[in-house]
């Protein structure tokens, strides 16, 4: 028998900006301006609507981030070990049996993840699912759009413990079902204020 699909309910949603930025000259990513709001904003935008709660994932400046009135999850580990820390500390805090995750980079994220995660559990793939996008012969992997459930913070602990920091290399230790997404753009992130200058004059 196939596992019952979670509720929007039971999930938290978390959007990743606890990263370096170091591409973007080390400036805090989810606070940069695209279209006079900062990219944490658009993220909060379209996912809320799809979780029961939502979260922030953030290693600087609270004061700034508290003004969305969120709560705000710090890595539990220090020196910015990368978005699979930003996903230990969301399993260690949250009160609802799913996480969804997504980046901070991505402002035209799909309105309908978490419909689609969520929906593509399968009894092989219990407790994990990622984006893909593009062709499904060769897809495009975005596993940091993710739905996880808590019962893999130990797993992650353990794997962060030893010292491993990629987040394809967890995944592969992870049984997971590939979600395909038909906009590819949907997942389009910002890497340099360059890209956002351009998507922004873009998408005047």
């Amino acid at each position: 028998m196939a596992n019952p699909v979670p509720a929007l309910q039971q999930i938290t949603g978390l959007i990743l900006a606890g990263g370096r930025g170091t591409r973007m000259g080390a400036v805090d990513k989810g606070l940069q301006q695209l279209h006079g709001e900062p990219l944490v904003a658009h993220a909060i935008r379209r996912l809320q609507a799809q979780v029961g709660s939502l979260a922030i994932s953030a290693n600087r400046n609270p004061e700034q981030y508290a003004r969305f009135g969120l709560p705000l999850w710090t890595d539990l580990e220090p020196d910015f070990p990368g978005p699979l820390a930003g996903l230990q500390a969301a399993l260690t805090h949250c009160q609802t049996p799913w996480l969804l995750a997504v980046p901070c980079d991505s402002p035209f994220l799909p309105l309908d993840l978490a419909d689609r995660l969520r929906a593509g559990l399968t009894p092989a793939t219990p407790h994990a699912a990622i984006a893909v996008s593009g062709d499904p012969a060769q897809p495009r992997r975005h596993p940091v759009f993710c739905l996880l459930h808590t019962s893999l913070l130990p797993q992650l602990t353990h794997y962060l413990q030893a010292g491993e920091r990629k987040m394809d290399r967890w995944f592969a230790n992870v049984p997971a079902a590939e979600v395909c997404f038909p906009d590819e753009q949907a997942f389009c992130n910002i890497n340099t204020l360059q890209e956002l200058h351009q998507l922004e004059s873009d998408t005047q």
